[in-house]
């Protein structure tokens, strides 16, 4: 039986060197989070943004719904694999990282598929129900307290076939010590069970970043 390599900070690099590469604009947001402080963790790894690429090419998606923006690096990688006539919805209730985003989105040449929401998503998520729009894609990466109402949201607003990727799902790899027992880690594992046990979707965990769940709508 096979076994799964351990992943060093060293063999991340190599996988990074030896994928896809980043746009300019993606290195310069990465750069500019690093200068931010300890909350720079809030930006997925390089690995996620080269798996989302990948991902959104091979599903020929177009219409792509982020719940979750911070500076922008998730939502401009995946824009940068939509086609031309693609869309993206961005949705963060903070207007300053939001401006930062906006700002970065326009720089790569892409403000004219993203469009960004600023207000608490779970608003967002009613009115885009209540317009019945649908898309290809969502992706996941806000707070964590409302995960489980975003995905289930986020099944209403995906597409049959469709696909919701949710980020964090490994908690630091806190989710499978039995010993961590706080808030935050006890949410995840709680998240986590939900969605193993969601008869609407087939799932798989694949240990990029943080973790990324991804499903498929049945």
């Amino acid at each position: 039986m096979g076994t799964n390599i351990h992943i060093s900070q060293q063999v991340e690099s190599y996988i990074e060197k030896n994928s896809h590469s980043l746009h300019l604009v993606q290195k310069e947001i990465i750069e500019y989070n690093n200068s931010l402080g300890d909350i720079k963790r809030m930006q997925i790894a390089v690995s996620q943004c080269q798996f989302l690429h990948l991902i959104i090419k091979l599903a020929k998606v177009n219409s792509i719904l982020e719940i979750g923006t911070f500076t922008g690096l998730s939502a401009l990688s995946m824009s940068l694999a939509l086609p031309d006539n693609g869309i993206l919805i961005a949705l963060d209730k903070n207007k300053e990282t939001n401006k930062t985003a906006t700002n970065f989105f326009k720089k790569a040449n892409q403000d004219k598929k993203i469009k960004t929401i600023v207000k608490p998503a779970l608003e967002s998520l009613k009115e885009l129900k209540f317009d019945k729009k649908k898309f290809d894609l969502v992706f996941i990466d806000a707070d964590k307290e409302n995960y489980s109402n975003y995905y289930n949201d986020s099944l209403e607003l995906v597409n049959k076939d469709g696909i919701i990727i949710i980020d964090n799902v490994l908690w630091h790899g806190e989710v499978a010590d039995p010993n961590k027992i706080d808030k935050f880690t006890n949410i995840i594992r709680d998240f986590n069970s939900l969605i193993v046990n969601d008869k609407r979707v087939e799932q798989i965990i694949i240990p990029l970043g943080d973790g990324f769940t991804v499903c498929r709508k049945l």
